[in-house]
């Protein structure tokens, strides 16, 4: 009998954060579209830049990825995954197998404007808070419904609940100037 082939290694991108990150949004791994593209949420159906640029107040999907990457460090939010590297067939977050978390606290440890942490989706928050607790991180925390298009709930719940979000940004979604 032949042995199923093994998945590959998928590994997270770099951090998106500055020392003016004031919210740090950690999802779990990137999935197959992502990888491919080198892009956080690539996948078009990923609700994840219409969610967050309603956050902040900017048409991010309209924008190039480079520029959607400066406006959250513009306005206050970093971006990051739990997962630094696991075995994955495909994208879901239920297939990750044998991973190895992010450094999660060492990333926060160097974020001195930092004041809460949020998840998109389930895994994320189970792993991530696991590690925040571990490593004594006491930040408000907000779980996230996923922006994935695998989590079926209405948009207009998920942008609800993201908009949550603002609380941790000044009124206009931009860094304050204290």
């Amino acid at each position: 009998m032949p042995t199923p082939a093994v998945p590959a290694l998928k590994r997270n991108f770099p951090p998106v954060v500055d020392t003016h990150t004031r919210l740090l949004i950690l999802g779990s791994l990137p999935g197959e579209v992502s990888l491919a593209q080198q892009q956080y949420y690539a996948h078009p159906q990923n609700r994840f830049w219409y969610l967050v640029g309603e956050v902040i107040g900017e048409p991010l999907p309209s924008l190039a990825y480079e520029v959607r990457l400066n406006v959250l460090r513009a306005r206050g939010v970093g971006l990051w995954d739990v997962v630094a590297q696991a075995r994955r067939e495909g994208s879901l977050d239920s297939n990750i197998r044998l991973h190895a978390g992010s450094d999660l606290v060492g990333l926060i440890e160097t974020l001195p404007s930092l004041r809460a942490v949020a998840f998109n989706g389930g895994t994320a928050a189970r792993i991530g808070q696991r590690a925040l607790a571990q490593g004594g991180v006491t930040l408000p925390v907000v779980l996230l419904p996923s922006s994935s298009p695998a989590y079926t709930i209405p948009l207009a719940t998920k942008r609800d609940a993201w908009l949550a979000l603002r609380e941790w940004l000044d009124d206009s979604g931009s860094v304050s100037s204290c």
